[in-house]
This record gives structure tokens, C-alpha cells and sequence, in this order.
């Protein structure tokens, strides 16, 4: 795709056991190794700080042609993910993602409500760093009643450092919140997952949302992954009804990120990236 639509809603379709269709929207080494730097007492604003400072990154600028080149395939992710087709993953959404958040819930309500707010509408809108400056392309696979989307965007003219760090304190800002939609109260969990060590910065959260769709209890989990490149970034959003998708997440991840790099060194991404680990 050579430029996304505005904000188009895209969604990750699952089928209830009665036949109801409920849409789902679906940091170590550089060998993907788990990071174990996590430093307990530390805010998450603090860890985010720290994850600031870039290492030296590609400064080619990301053309349409390079956004496209730098998706993932079903090669670079385990298991037995199928590409669909990118009119029907530009489609995915999650109707459990839409609410209004409880603003009794928070004891600094205002921001930190606000903050709860941005990130179910920008999972419900596949816009988590916020809206592209530059170019953009998404893919879009499916695993039995799981949904992964992958984006590569470019932020020439914003900083996705700025939406890495908002994503940093949000479980602790949004550790557990209630959000309603027409009635219908959603219990949402946000928590923090820790990501390959790859690209300049990089953030990963579990979203668990829990409550009613069409009459019929539900949990969605999200894993959700965003990795900054100098001023383009990938990100991942993986899981459904059944659960998280977190090794999924991981591998594109890993391997997504390298195809980002070799993209702005001018070189053609690798089209067989070797054994999983």
C-alpha cells in the first residue's frame, strides 16, 4: 500500500462458539534474547527515560516502495500465520476496544484517564504511535482465531520517541481500568512485556480486555509491540479471544527490524531469515 487511509478502522474478526462474529483487533540481545534490565523500583517514565539515547541508526529517508519491502512475510514469523488480503486487514477492529473510560477510576483523573483514553482508541484505529507523517504499509496475518497486524511507518515531520515514552507509563497509569460502551462495562488490563533488544528504543504491552460483546462474555488480549528506527518505526499487534500471541510478537519483531535496517541501508531484505529460535 503507498500511503494508509486516514484513519481507517481495521478489524481482527474472531467467531464465538455461537456463531456470533465478534471482530478482534487484533529488551537481552540482538540474537533475541529476552531482556533481563528491568530494574524493580524504577517508575515507568524513569525506565522509559532511559530508554531514550539512540544508537546510531540508517538516516536513508523511507520511501513508499522501501515501507512495502520492509513488512514482515509469513517466512518471518513462527508458527502457521497466513497473509491476508491488505483490503481485509486494513478492515480489522475490535468492537471491545470502544468505550468511554471511567474517570472515578484514577486518582489523577484527568491525565491519566486521558492517557487510558488515547491508547484504546489508537488500538481501536491501528495508530499507536500516532498518525504518519511520512509514508506507512501494513500487513496483515491470520493464525486459527488469532489476528497479528504489522505496520512500518515513517515520522519525519513528528517523534516517535514522544509516543514510545507515553506507552512506557501506561502500566502504571493504566494498570487496571473500567471503560463502557452503551451500558456495558469493560474491565481493561494494561501491563508492561519486555521485547528483543533491537532498533533504537522500544516498548511492549499486554492489553486484556474483559466484558460483554453481543450478550456473550469476553477476554481479548492484545500483545503489542512498537520499535523505533531513527525516525520510522514498526509496530506489531497480535492476539484475540484465545490469547496473547507474545513469541509471534517477538519474532516479527526481531526479524521485522532488521528488514527496517537493511531497507534504509539500501540493501533488499533477506527473503529467507533462517531458523526460528
Amino acid at each position: 500500500m503507498t500511503r494508509r487511509p486516514p484513519r481507517l478502522a481495521r478489524v481482527l474478526s474472531c467467531a464465538l462458539a455461537a456463531g456470533t462474529l465478534l471482530t478482534i483487533a487484533a529488551c537481552s540481545s540482538e540474537d533475541g534474547d529476552r531482556d533481563g534490565s528491568r530494574v524493580s523500583g524504577v517508575t515507568a517514565s524513569q525506565a522509559a527515560g532511559k530508554r531514550q539515547t539512540p544508537s546510531p541508526s540508517p538516516t536513508a529517508t523511507l520511501s513508499e516502495d522501501g515501507a512495502r519491502a520492509a513488512l514482515i512475510t509469513e517466512a518471518d514469523i513462527e508458527e502457521d500465520w497466513t497473509q491476508v488480503k491488505q483490503t481485509e486487514a486494513e478492515d480489522w477492529h475490535d468492537t471491545l476496544l470502544i468505550g468511554t473510560v471511567d474517570v472515578s477510576d484514577f486518582l489523577t483523573a484527568k491525565t491519566d484517564a486521558a492517557d487510558c483514553q488515547r491508547l484504546l482508541d489508537s488500538l481501536f484505529g491501528d495508530d499507536l504511535l500516532g498518525r504518519p507523517s511520512g509514508v506507512s504499509a501494513l500487513r496483515g496475518f491470520t493464525q486459527g482465531d488469532s489476528r497479528l497486524l504489522y505496520q512500518v511507518a515513517s515520522y519525519d515531520r513528528t517523534d516517535p520517541q514522544d509516543s514510545l515514552n507515553w506507552m512506557a507509563t501506561l502500566p502504571e497509569k493504566c494498570a487496571q481500568f473500567t471503560a463502557t460502551q452503551k451500558g456495558e462495562q469493560r474491565t481493561v488490563q494494561v501491563v508492561e512485556t519486555s521485547l528483543p533488544n533491537v532498533g533504537d528504543a522500544r516498548e511492549g504491552l499486554r492489553v486484556t480486555v474483559r466484558g460483554t460483546t453481543g450478550g456473550t462474555q469476553a477476554t481479548l488480549t492484545l500483545d503489542v509491540a512498537a520499535v523505533r528506527v531513527g525516525e520510522d518505526a514498526i509496530t506489531v499487534t497480535a492476539g484475540g479471544l484465545d490469547g496473547g500471541e507474545q513469541d509471534s510478537v517477538d519474532q516479527a519483531v526481531k526479524l521485522g527490524t532488521q528488514r527496517l535496517k537493511d531497507v534504509l541501508a539500501g540493501k533488499t531484505p533477506s527473503s529467507n531469515p533462517g531458523e526460528f529460535d
